[in-house]
């Protein structure tokens, strides 16, 4: 099982996500400010060192909106950011049989908590969960 956790901010679920996915699993934290990241693998230091030392998680910098191509493809995508849409490049990163969990709409306003499922066969439906309010998922340069 691969998952990407897009704005992986202090670290917590993306260590939760490597628990979850067991051994053989693998997990990608991305989050556009390094600041960030280091505080993710300091945290994950602290108690579960472990998850980064056999491979099972890992942290990078980078734009999520653009995922994480070099772990693709994944089961499980997470984006802790809420996008004006759904950035493409992560529904092209998900795996056949994968869904990914995003918010989608205006910053500032409710959004949509939206599941998207691709089948077997690579094809995508999607669905609204609930509204919901998050930070806009941007860049590094508009970082709020």
């Amino acid at each position: 099982t691969r998952a990407l956790d897009v704005g992986s901010g202090s670290g917590y679920l993306s260590t939760c996500m490597a628990i979850m996915v067991g051994e053989a699993g693998r997990v990608v934290g991305i989050d556009h400010i390094k600041d960030l990241v280091d505080l993710s693998l300091s945290n994950t230091a602290r108690s579960h060192d472990n998850l980064m030392k056999t491979n099972r998680l890992k942290y990078v910098v980078g734009d999520g909106r653009k995922g994480y191509s070099d772990g693709a493809p994944y089961d499980c995508i997470h984006v802790g950011a809420a996008a004006p849409t759904l950035p493409q490049p992560l529904v092209d990163q998900l795996a056949n049989g994968g869904r990914l969990v995003c918010p989608v709409g205006p910053s500032g306003a409710i959004q949509d908590f939206i599941q998207l499922d691709k089948d077997d066969n690579g094809k995508v439906t999607s669905k609204k969960l609930m509204g919901v309010v998050y930070v806009p998922l941007t860049d590094k340069n508009r970082q709020v």
